[in-house]
């Protein structure tokens, strides 16, 4: 699995999302973040409506939904600082997803490289926000343990294991990773989980104060934990050790170790 990154070089611009800059008399097509999978978001600019962001990913990567995220953006914007939807669509190449700016740059950006403290901060803060904001009990999605362990257990039978995963499960053998993920903690505070609370999909102002999360395609009911294991995590890889304990103290919480260990396994093998 390659590391997300943004792009250096040419990018190939898929066929719908150079016709979404020609309906947008967009001026400018950039290509900002390539993920995991593959999945490319690209900046339009220069159009009379203003920036437009366009994600895409080729058909047939099960881990990444667009139309999903498009319904889990509308709901969620009723409440929270989210990209408002512009337009969705499927073809056989792949699907895509339209959204309108909003403020901030990623937390990931380098002006903040000198002072990690500042975004380890903003990202526990704006993770509080989501948490404390969203509905429970009107969310009609799910990120729960259970749906999350379907998912592992087909990658499990399609033969990955945490070698093919990242570093920090490689020393357990797949049998010792499914028996631990058999046993989750109790939950310790349901909320509505962003689903991939990485370092890079929480936006920052000026100011370095947090302004809007981007990327909600996993939203949905949780524990917390869920959300904070892959945070600081992810803050960890981004900027090194040692902000961990920014980021908790933003959020207005202690660590947890057993809640860390679980859901940082979860996130490799689901």
């Amino acid at each position: 699995m390659a590391a997300p990154e943004i792009p250096e070089g040419p990018v190939e611009v898929p066929a719908v999302v150079a016709a979404v800059a020609t309906a947008a008399d967009a001026a400018e097509i950039v290509p900002v973040w390539r993920n995991a999978l593959g999945g490319l978001t690209f900046r339009l600019a220069g159009g009379p409506d203003g920036v437009r962001y366009v994600k895409w990913v080729a058909a047939g990567t099960p881990e990444i939904d667009l139309p999903g995220e498009a319904v889990r953006l509308a709901w969620a914007q009723r409440w929270a600082a989210v990209p408002p939807v512009v337009d969705h669509g499927s073809d056989a190449d792949g699907d895509w997803l339209v959204t309108r700016e909003v403020p901030g740059v990623s937390a990931v950006d380098p002006r903040w490289a000198a002072d990690p403290a500042v975004p380890a901060a903003a990202v526990g803060a704006g993770l509080r926000r989501l948490h404390d904001t969203l509905p429970v009990a009107d969310c009609p999605f799910d990120w729960s343990v259970a749906r999350r362990l379907v998912r592992a257990d087909e990658r499990i039978a399609e033969g990955e294991g945490p070698e093919e995963r990242f570093a920090g499960h490689r020393h357990l053998t797949t049998a010792e990773a499914r028996a631990r993920l058999a046993e989750p903690p109790q939950v310790d505070r349901l909320v509505v989980c962003h689903g991939d609370a990485c370092v890079p999909n929480t936006l920052l102002g000026g100011d370095g104060s947090f302004t809007a999360h981007v990327d909600l395609g996993s939203l949905g009911t949780a524990d917390r934990w869920a959300d904070l294991a892959v945070a600081a995590w992810s803050l960890e890889e981004d900027f090194g050790p040692g902000y961990e304990g920014v980021l908790y103290d933003a959020y207005g919480v202690a660590p947890d170790a057993e809640r860390l260990a679980y859901y940082r396994l979860l996130w490799d093998m689901a």
